[in-house]
């Protein structure tokens, strides 16, 4: 059975080799019992291998007595938005921006909100009990496996929920339109092909749909959040307003100004922020964001009135923050965003409405509003091929980020985490330079791998 675990967004693998449906046959058994209810939603993006995966999650939930229902392929702030109007536990099977051979499965408490590190300890805990009494048909009693008619059953949802949710999005705009905007939408082959094109139009724009055509394989591929290239040129070509990038599951965005410029999840969060500000909507005037904001994000911050809450990677750790401080808009560089008064989770497609409406009704162009941030050179490296275990046991590593840090001072910083979705460690450094950064970043990187390799 696998050892996989979860990490800073679900548990991931290269499905059915690391992620296989054995695994997910435990993993939805084990769920079931800590999550408990009678209902589970469960939705998938366009990997090859989602059904395999879905199918095998399903019944690990069906033989723990949990009917399931199917919202087949959906964007994961969809499956987020059902459970929390249901009130029903959910799971979405994706890999975010991961390549199509990889697989993941996200799980959300009723109501629609991602696991505490308590209860996936606890999942994790079951799934190795479970492992451990055997997957044979003779541990039924021990197991607790459901029979005759306490076996659960599949069913589609009782009412169009996708639509449901495409509804929601629209109506957060309060019946205003994007009527004027040309948008191009690059929906990563993703979740995100269908829904994505239909709420921005209803809404008024005018779209240009690209990378909407999913086959199972071609998720990700040289598209989406994480290869914006083509969205740039599509936007120019196009004499579009704005170009919006979705990955493979529609829960992050990052956006493309008139000129083809790429805008990060800083960029979005600031100018959202200011805008909330502006309309006395900003929660305690306060956002939460990670340790890998850039640091000319604060200082526009600060700049504007506006107090930063910083939190360790992940936009579950800063959904903890804003709901144990009150605040309603956080995220994250990589344009994970939650917008706390209308969402549980980060959603891209909710985002890019937010965002599109800014600045139909300010008439200023994106490029303007996120001028606001002045980016200091962030180059961030992803190191292979090393025990990310041992990150936090070495001293001369250490040691070497103490001396970059002190050289920096105020005008730069460093981060060194291991990644919570892939098997490789992080290195982040900001610097006054591109050149200062990419020194240091290059001599992190060289003692990652001889103090890590």
């Amino acid at each position: 059975m696998s050892s996989l675990r979860f990490g800073t967004d679900g548990i991931r693998g290269v499905a059915n080799t690391e992620l296989t449906p054995e695994f997910a046959l435990q993993l939805g058994r084990a769920a079931a019992k800590v999550l408990g209810g009678t209902k589970v939603l469960l939705g998938r993006d366009t990997r090859l291998s989602g059904p395999l995966l879905g199918h095998a999650l399903a019944a690990g939930f069906m033989s723990a007595g949990v009917d399931v229902i199917d919202l087949s392929v959906v964007p994961t702030p969809a499956v987020a938005w059902a459970s929390a109007h249901l009130g029903v536990p959910a799971a979405m099977i994706s890999a975010s921006h991961n390549p199509y051979a990889d697989n993941g499965i996200k799980l959300f408490l009723a109501g629609g909100r991602k696991l505490p590190d308590a209860v996936e300890a606890a999942i994790e805990a079951e799934v190795s009990r479970l492992s451990g009494s055997g997957l044979s048909g003779l541990s039924s009693v021990v197991t607790g496996r459901a029979h005759g008619p306490s076996v659960g059953t599949t069913s589609t949802p009782a009412f169009d929920l996708a639509n449901g949710y495409a509804d929601a999005l629209m109506a957060t705009l309060g019946g205003r339109s994007l009527n004027g905007l040309t948008v191009v939408l690059d929906c990563a082959n993703g979740a995100a092909s269908t829904i994505g094109p239909t709420v921005i139009e209803r809404l008024g724009a005018r779209v240009v749909a690209m990378h909407d055509a999913p086959n199972g394989i071609n998720i990700n591929d040289n598209c989406g959040s994480t290869h914006p290239d083509s969205l740039r040129a599509a936007v120019v070509r196009e004499g579009a307003d704005v170009g919006l990038a979705f990955d493979g599951d529609a829960d992050r965005v990052l956006a493309v100004d008139h000129t083809g410029a790429v805008v990060d999840g800083d960029q979005i969060i600031a100018m959202t922020a200011m805008d909330l500000k502006a309309r006395r909507q900003l929660a305690h005037d306060t956002v939460v964001v990670t340790v890998m904001t850039n640091l000319g994000f604060k200082r526009a911050m600060t700049g504007a009135g506006i107090n930063v809450v910083v939190t360790q990677v992940g936009d579950r750790y800063v959904l903890d923050a804003m709901e144990s401080g009150g605040f309603n808009l956080g995220g994250e560089q990589s344009g994970h965003v939650i917008l706390a008064d209308h969402a549980t989770t980060g959603d891209g497609l909710l985002t890019g409405v937010t965002m599109l409406d800014v600045i139909a009704r300010s008439g200023r162009s994106l490029r303007d509003h996120v001028a606001v941030v002045e980016r200091y050179p962030q180059v961030l490296r992803s190191v292979r091929g090393v025990d990310r275990s041992r990150l936090d046991g070495a001293e001369r590593l250490w040691a070497e980020v103490a001396a970059a840090e002190a050289e920096l001072g105020e005008d730069g910083r460093v981060n060194l985490r291991p990644s919570g979705t892939e098997p490789v460690v992080r290195v982040m450094v900001e610097a006054p330079t591109e050149e200062a950064a990419e020194a240091w970043c290059a001599r992190l990187c060289a003692m990652v791998e001889a103090e890590l390799g």
